[in-house]
């Protein structure tokens, strides 16, 4: 981690005043392609090469190595934690990338040393040729994992083509086992569609099948326990995520339950429950019950942040780059690809993008009151 922070101080130096700048516009992007082609400091970098990019290595030495891809802002449910009741303006098809310049930027990305990519969006298996873009995906030479977050809607009848495809892991959101709960949470029908998928998923092989459920006082709390059972004899990681502000999805901090307060509930039922030792980068804190044959995890974005291990980074479906999940600060890698900016211009910009990028969010109560996209055109 040192070495890395070493480059990453060292490509931050390079960057100069183009790194405190925007890329948003092409004479600005140029001249910052510029600046960096002249630096010496640069020329240093690519001469001796880093162990890992240092264009994706940010001045806290962080490498990014994990990329989420957004297909859509459409979506066939309406979760009340993701997307207003009353849905939200969507970007013209035309605005939105194309199956090619998706894979045109995950090359650049897995070339730079992205080993991981995540298909995520709106819901991601609604576009018609999510199959087709997994296996471009799976033919990137590096690439180590395609995954994809679903609603599981869709997820019973794709799956076969998506693993044969390439798709190698799988995160499904599920925020109730009660059918009429369901349909209040997410305002659509769909609660035994979403149950088959996870069995199907399961059912090719899919260790282990990744439950995401959002955990909102008042609407959910009182099945923490049932989700944990929910592993007892299923190859699943069901993962407590706290709920988190977002544009028009009402966030209150009185509805969001902690981890802890979590983990004493199931603790008083399971004391036996056993720590699991995590990667570094990964976003989750997992436990076991002993005998049973999946795990659970907590996403503590809230109360315990993990922006310090942070190796992700993400493109909205309309071709923004968005270096924090909670940063409204973005980056249009669409209006440079279609403008012609060549690879070289691309990754100066990225990488621009990624030297920018803060320590760490501003805090839940902060974050609440900054504006930024609904999570449905985010991509999570």
């Amino acid at each position: 981690m040192a070495a890395a922070a070493a480059w990453g101080r060292l490509l931050r130096g390079a960057r100069g005043a183009a790194s405190r700048r925007a890329c948003s516009s092409g004479a600005r992007a140029r001249a910052a392609a510029q600046e960096l082609q002249s630096s010496g400091r640069e020329r240093f970098v690519l001469e001796h090469a880093a162990p890992f990019s240092a264009f994706l290595t940010d001045s806290f030495g962080r490498q990014h190595n994990y990329l989420r891809i957004s297909l859509t802002e459409k979506c066939n449910l309406r979760c009340q934690y993701c997307m207003p009741e009353e849905g939200v303006q969507l970007t013209p098809k035309s605005e939105l990338l194309t199956a090619q310049e998706i894979i045109t930027l995950a090359r650049l990305f897995v070339k730079e040393g992205v080993e991981k990519i995540r298909l995520t969006g709106g819901e991601p298996l609604i576009r018609p040729d999510v199959v087709d873009i997994v296996g471009q995906l799976y033919k990137l030479e590096g690439l180590k994992t395609i995954a994809v977050t679903t609603n599981g809607i869709n997820l019973t009848r794709l799956l076969p083509r998506l693993k044969e495809a390439g798709l190698n892991a799988i995160n499904i959101s599920l925020d109730t086992l009660v059918p009429a709960k369901f349909e209040f949470i997410v305002r659509r029908k769909g609660f035994h569609k979403v149950m088959e998928g996870i069995h199907k998923a399961a059912e090719l092989g899919y260790h282990p099948v990744k439950v995401n459920c959002v955990v909102m006082r008042g609407f959910n709390e009182d099945e923490v326990l049932d989700f944990v059972d929910f592993t007892k004899d299923l190859p699943l990681d069901v993962r407590f995520i706290e709920y988190m502000p977002f544009d028009g999805n009402k966030w209150n901090f009185k509805k969001m339950v902690s981890y802890k307060e979590m983990l004493d509930t199931i603790k008083q039922r399971w004391p036996e429950l056993e720590k699991l030792p995590c990667e570094t980068s990964s976003t989750a804190k997992s436990y076991k019950v002993p005998h049973f044959q999946g795990q659970i995890s907590f996403i503590t974005s809230m109360s315990e942040h993990f922006c310090g291990s942070c190796n992700r980074l993400r493109i909205t479906a309309d071709g923004n780059l968005k270096v924090c999940l909670f940063g409204n600060s973005e980056v249009s890698l669409r209006d440079h690809l279609r403008s012609g900016a060549s690879e070289e211009q691309l990754i100066q910009i990225i990488g621009a993008a990624v030297g920018r990028k803060k320590k760490q969010h501003a805090g839940m109560f902060n974050i609440s009151q900054m504006k930024n996209r609904p999570m449905v055109l985010i991509g999570g």
